[in-house]
C-alpha cells in the first residue's frame, strides 16, 4: 500500500497532542481541519472495526493526564473543542508575542489572534467550552479573556520548545490557575517602593557627588533591585542559605550597597580613589566583589556574595557555577538546593557571547550540576551604541537559552506585580525540577552607557521616548498613592532617611584609605597565604607503607567486574609498581598524588576532555566494566571516610570548562582540582579566563585559587596544534608570584608538584606543561623512594657529569632533556652537563647558579628548547637568568616561525636532529641569541 501523502507540516514530538486534537476534529466534521490534513488523514489505513467519530473524547490536562469531559450538549460538539484547544495552545506557545513588554513602548506587541484561523467566528463566543483543566461551564469569550490576562499582559512565557509534559504540564497550571498575577500585599508594596527610592537615589547621589565619574548606573531598571529582592526571599523560603551572583557592570554597584550590603562609606571611598601606594593593583570598583551575611525580612540569615567580575561581560558565568557546587559539595547538599547560582546578564552579551551557550549547555551534565541557575538578563534593548537588530538574528535576546527545557519569562521591567510573579515562576521552577531559568526584565537605560556617553547619537527615537518618560519611581509611588498604600509624606520621608544615610557614609568615606580586600582567613582557608612564596619546599613525601596502600587499591575492582582484558596488564603492571617491583610511569605517580590525597582525607576533582582515560590512553582511572559499560573508579573505593576523588569527562569545551574549575578552586583551598586540555594548544580558547582570573585574579581582588592545569606539551611531528602548549605565553604573564609554571622530566617531580598544590601554605595556580611521550618513556620513570623521600625540586642537576671534564653547560626543561641525554651517550659527550629548569617560574635562580658552580669557570652556557625562538622560555630565561651568570647565554632552538610547529614528521626529526647536534656543540651552524633576532627582523 502507498504512503499517505504528508501534509505540509507533519507532526514533530512536541506536537502529537495538536495532530491527535486535529485528528478527532476531522473524525466529527472533515471540513474543520486544513486541507493537507484533511488529505494526510484520509490516506491512513483504516483500524478495523474503527468506530465513528466520538461526541468526546479524552481531554488532556497539562500535567499530560486525562481530564474531565466535556459533553457534546454541555461543550458543544467535538469539532468545536478542537477548534478551541488549538486556540488555547495558540496562545500558550504563542501568547508572549502579544504581551506588552517594553516599557517605552517603542515595541509594538503581535496582532490579537484572528478567531477565523481557528475555524472559529464571533458566534461562537458565547457558546459554552472546556478549558485546559476539562471544566466545561465557561463560554469561549470568558475562556479567550483569562488566556489574554494570563499570556498576553505584562508577562510572557516561551515554553513552545518544551517538550517535556511534566515541566511544561506544570508551568502552565501554575500560570492558568493564577492568571500570571501575584497580589501583593501593602506592606510588601511599601517595601518595594523603598528599594525603588533607594536605587534611584544612591545613582542620583553618585552623579552629583562624583561628577564624570563612571558608575554604569541602574536608572531605567530599577526593577532590577526590586527582583533581586524578590528573588533571595524566596530562595530563602525554599531553604536556599546561600546565594552567589554574577553579574557585569550595568547596575552592579546599586547591587552591592542595597542587596548585598557592601558598606556605603567603602564605596564611596572607592570614588575618592584615596588608593594607598603599594596596594596590589586592585580593579575599578565597578568590578569588585562582596560578600555578606543579611537576615531576611523573616529573620533568616543568608550568605549573600556578588563574585567579582573583569569587563569581559560574561565569563564569570561558570566561575559562579562553579563556586556553587563546590560549596554544595562542601556542605554535602547533593540534591543542590541550598546553594543557588544567580547570573545577570545584558541582553547583546547574552545573544553575543559564545560562552553563554557553553554555560547553558553545560547545566544538566552531572560533572557540572548545580541544581539549576537563575538567569536575569537586564534587557536595556541597545548594547552600547548597537541596537537588537544589529546584535542577534533572534526574536528575543534569550534565543541561545531554547536549546534547553526551561522557562523563558519575558517580564516588563516596571510592573513590579508581574516581576513578582515571574520570579515566583522562576524560583519555583529552579526548586522543583533542579533546571535553569531565565527572566528576560525589559527595561532600558536613563543614560548612555556611561554617564559621560551621548545615546542619541546612534538611539534619537528611543532617547526621545526616555526623555519624556517618568522614573519607575514616580510611576509606582503615585500608583501606591492612588490606591492608599501610601502617602506622599510617606514617600518624602523615605527617600529623606536614605539621603542622610548617604551624606553620613559619604562624610564617613573621607577618612578611609582603600585597600585591596583580604582573604579569608578562618575555617577553609585558616593558614592559607597569598603574596611573595618564600621558604624552602614544603613537606610532600608518603610514607612507603600509605604508597603501598594506596596502590593496592588503585588496582583493586568489585567482584564480578570485568576488566579490559588490555586494561588487565596496565593493572597489573601498577601493581608492580606500587610495591617497588618496577620503576613508576606517570600515569601511576599521578593515580598515587591523588589516593594518598584522597587517604588523608582531601578532596581531588579533576575534569577535562576525556581524562578519565586519559586523550592518550594513559589514566584510565575510570574504569568501564567489559560486558556492561559500568563505570568504576578505583580511586574513590580506597577505604571508608577517605576523601572524595572526582574525575569526570567534561563537555568539549575550554571556556566554560575551565572558568568553571576556577570557580570550583575558589571555594575549595583545601582540595587539589585540575583541569586537563586535551592537547595544550587548546587552552587558547579559554584565554579570557588565563588572563583575567587565573593570572590576575590576585592582583585584582585577592582572590586565591590553587587550580592546576594540566597542558600537554612538547614537539613529537603531531602539528601546530598538537605540540606547543604556548609556554611563552604563561611566563610573560608571570610576575609577583602569581602561579607556578613547571615542565617536569619525571613522575616523581610530578607527584610532588601536585602534592605541593595542598601542602604548601601559598595558595597558587600550577600550570603543567604536561608531557605526552614521556607517559611511556623507559627514561622517563622513578623509584618509589623518590616519592617516599624526596620533595618537588625546582632544578635538577646532571647527575652524571664530571665536573673536572665539562666544558659546555646545556640548560633545558622538559622533554628535551630526554633527546640530549641519549644523544650525549651516543656520541660519549662527557664535556657537556644538562640542567634541568623543572620549574620555570618562579625561577629559582639561586640553584642554577648552584648547580653551575661545581663547573670549570668559562665554560659555554646554552639554552636549548626544541621551540621557535620566538616561542618557549627563551625570552624569559634571557631576561631572567642570562644577567646573573657566569657567561654569555646562547641560544639553541627552532627559527623564528609564525606557527609553533611543522605538520611534517620527517621535516619534524630532522629538525630535532639538528637542533639536539647544535646543543651538544657539533660543529653544524648555530643558531645564537644575536643570529635568532636578527633572523626574526630579515624573516
Amino acid at each position: 500500500m502507498s504512503s499517505p501523502p504528508e501534509p505540509q507540516a507533519l507532526p514533530s514530538a512536541p506536537s502529537l497532542s495538536f495532530a491527535e486534537d486535529l485528528y478527532y476534529a476531522w473524525l466529527a466534521d472533515p471540513r474543520s481541519v486544513d486541507g493537507s490534513w484533511r488529505t494526510y488523514f484520509e490516506g491512513l489505513p483504516a483500524a478495523p472495526g474503527a468506530a465513528p467519530a466520538p461526541a468526546s473524547f479524552p481531554r488532556r490536562r497539562p500535567d499530560g493526564a486525562a481530564g474531565p469531559q466535556p459533553s457534546a450538549g454541555a461543550g458543544g460538539d467535538a469539532a468545536f473543542q478542537a477548534k478551541v484547544d488549538r486556540l488555547v495552545q495558540a496562545y500558550r506557545e504563542y501568547g508572549h508575542l502579544r504581551a506588552n513588554l517594553d516599557p517605552l513602548g517603542l515595541v509594538r506587541p503581535a496582532e490579537p489572534f484572528a478567531l477565523d484561523a481557528f475555524g472559529l467566528g464571533p458566534a461562537d463566543l458565547d457558546r459554552p467550552c472546556a478549558d485546559a483543566d476539562g471544566r466545561g461551564d465557561r463560554t469561549l469569550r470568558d475562556l479567550v479573556a483569562r488566556l489574554e490576562e494570563t499570556y498576553c499582559r505584562t508577562l510572557g512565557v516561551e515554553l513552545a520548545h518544551m517538550h517535556d509534559q511534566d515541566l511544561r504540564g506544570w508551568l502552565e497550571q501554575r500560570m492558568e490557575r493564577t492568571r500570571n498575577r501575584l497580589s501583593l500585599a501593602p506592606d510588601v508594596k511599601k517595601l518595594l517602593l523603598r528599594k525603588i527610592v533607594e536605587a534611584e537615589s544612591l545613582e542620583q547621589f553618585l552623579g552629583t557627588k562624583f561628577l564624570g565619574a563612571k558608575r554604569f548606573s541602574v536608572e531605567g531598571a530599577e526593577g532590577f533591585v526590586a527582583l533581586l529582592e524578590f528573588l533571595v526571599d524566596r530562595a530563602v523560603g525554599h531553604g536556599v542559605r546561600n546565594v552567589v551572583i554574577g553579574m557585569a557592570h550595568r547596575g552592579r554597584l546599586n547591587v552591592l550597597a542595597n542587596v548585598v550590603g557592601k558598606p556605603l562609606r567603602q564605596i564611596f571611598a572607592e570614588f575618592r580613589d584615596n588608593a594607598i601606594v603599594n596596594a596590589t593593583g586592585g580593579d575599578v570598583k565597578y568590578h569588585l566583589g562582596h560578600s555578606t551575611d543579611r537576615e531576611t525580612p523573616d529573620g533568616v540569615l543568608v550568605h549573600l556574595s556578588l563574585a567579582f567580575n573583569p569587563s569581559h561581560l560574561e565569563w564569570i558565568d561558570t566561575v559562579v557555577q562553579g563556586r556553587v557546587r563546590a560549596k554544595q559539595d562542601r556542605y554535602h547538599d547533593f540534591e543542590r538546593v541550598r546553594s543557588l547560582p544567580v547570573l545577570v546578564h545584558g541582553d547583546a552579551a547574552f545573544a553575543g557571547q559564545g560562552i553563554v551557550a557553553e554555560a547553558l549547555n553545560m547545566s544538566q551534565l552531572e560533572a557540572y550540576g548545580v541544581g539549576g541557575t537563575i538567569h536575569v538578563i537586564v534587557n536595556n534593548q541597545v548594547g552600547f551604541t548597537t541596537s537588537p537588530r544589529d546584535a542577534r538574528s533572534t526574536t528575543y535576546c534569550t534565543g541561545p537559552a531554547r536549546m534547553l527545557q526551561i522557562p523563558i519569562i519575558h517580564v516588563n521591567g516596571e510592573d513590579l506585580e508581574a516581576v513578582a510573579q515571574a520570579v515566583l515562576l522562576a524560583a519555583d521552577f529552579r526548586q522543583r525540577f533542579h533546571r535553569d531559568v531565565v527572566i528576560d526584565l525589559w527595561a532600558y537605560r536613563r543614560h548612555g552607557h556611561n554617564e559621560g556617553d551621548e545615546p542619541s547619537f546612534t538611539q534619537p527615537v528611543m532617547y526621545r521616548a526616555i526623555s519624556k518618560r517618568p522614573t519607575l519611581r514616580q510611576l509606582y509611588a503615585e500608583a501606591l498613592e492612588r490606591e492608599g498604600s501610601v502617602t506622599r509624606a510617606e514617600v518624602d520621608a523615605m527617600a529623606a532617611e536614605y539621603r542622610a544615610r548617604l551624606d553620613a557614609a559619604y562624610q564617613a568615606s573621607a577618612q578611609i584609605a582603600v585597600q585591596p580586600g583580604a582573604q579569608e582567613a578562618g575555617g577553609f582557608w585558616a593558614g592559607i597565604k597569598g603574596g611573595a612564596i618564600t621558604g624552602p619546599e614544603p613537606e610532600t613525601a608518603v610514607a612507603e607503607a600509605v604508597l603501598a596502600q594506596a596502590a593496592a587499591g588503585l588496582t583493586q575492582v568489585p567482584q564480578g567486574f570485568h576488566v579490559h582484558p588490555k586494561l588487565a596488564k596496565v593493572l597489573e603492571a601498577r601493581a608492580e609498581m606500587g610495591r617497588g617491583a618496577r620503576p613508576l610511569d606517570w600515569a601511576t605517580a599521578e593515580a598515587l598524588a591523588f589516593a594518598t590525597l584522597a587517604l588523608e582525607g582531601r578532596r581531588v576533582r579533576l575534569v577535562g576532555q576525556d581524562s578519565r582515560r586519559g586523550t592518550f590512553s594513559h589514566r584510565h582511572a575510570v574504569l568501564y566494566d567489559h560486558q556492561t559499560g559500568t563505570p568504576y573508579s578505583p580511586l574513590a573505593h580506597l577505604r571508608e571516610g577517605q576523601g572524595a576523588v572526582e574525575i569526570r569527562d567534561s563537555l568539549l569545551s575550554e571556556a566554560a570548562a575551565l572558568g568553571y574549575e576556577y570557580g570550583y578552586s575558589l571555594e575549595m583551598p583545601d582540595a587539589l582540582t585540575l583541569w586537563e586540555a586535551q592537547f595544550g594548544d587548546f587552552v587558547n580558547a579559554a584565554q579570557v579566563i588565563i588572563d583575567q582570573f587565573l593570572s590576575s585574579g590576585e592582583a585584582k581582588w585577592n582572590r586565591l585559587s590553587g587550580l592546576a592545569l594540566l597542558l600537554p606539551h612538547g614537539m613529537e611531528g603531531q602539528g601546530p596544534e598538537h605540540s606547543s602548549a604556548r609556554l611563552e605565553r604563561f611566563l610573560e604573564l608571570s610576575v609577583d608570584d602569581n602561579w607556578y609554571v613547571v615542565n617536569v622530566t619525571t613522575p616523581a617531580q610530578y607527584f610532588h608538584a601536585l602534592r605541593r598544590q595542598v601542602y604548601s601554605p601559598w595558595r597558587k595556580p600550577l600550570v603543567v606543561m604536561s608531557p605526552k611521550s614521556l607517559l611511556r618513556h623507559p627514561k622517563a620513570v622513578s623509584p618509589l623512594g623518590e616519592l617516599a623521600e624526596a620533595r618537588f625540586r625546582p632544578v635538577i642537576a646532571d647527575p652524571v657529569a664530571d665536573p673536572s671534564e665539562i666544558t659546555r653547560v646545556v640548560l633545558c626543561s622538559g622533554k628535551l632533556y630526554f633527546d640530549l641525554a641519549a644523544a650525549r651517550e651516543a656520541q660519549g659527550a662527557r664535556h657537556v652537563a644538562l640542567i634541568r629548569l623543572e620549574q620555570l617560574y618562579p625561577l629559582h635562580a639561586d640553584d642554577i647558579l648552584d648547580a653551575i658552580a661545581a663547573f670549570q669557570p668559562g665554560a659555554e652556557m646554552v639554552w636549548a628548547q626544541e621551540e621557535p625562538s620566538n616561542m618557549g622560555a627563551w625570552d624569559y630565561v634571557d631576561l631572567h637568568l642570562s644577567p646573573r651568570l657566569p657567561s654569555r647565554l646562547d641560544l639553541v632552538s627552532r627559527p623564528p616561525s609564525a606557527s609553533p610547529a611543522s605538520g611534517s614528521a620527517t621535516r619534524h626529526k630532522l629538525e630535532q636532529q639538528q637542533l639536539v647536534a647544535e646543543a651538544l656543540g657539533d660543529p653544524v651552524p648555530r643558531i645564537h641569541r644575536t643570529d635568532t633576532r636578527a633572523a626574526a627582523h630579515e624573516h
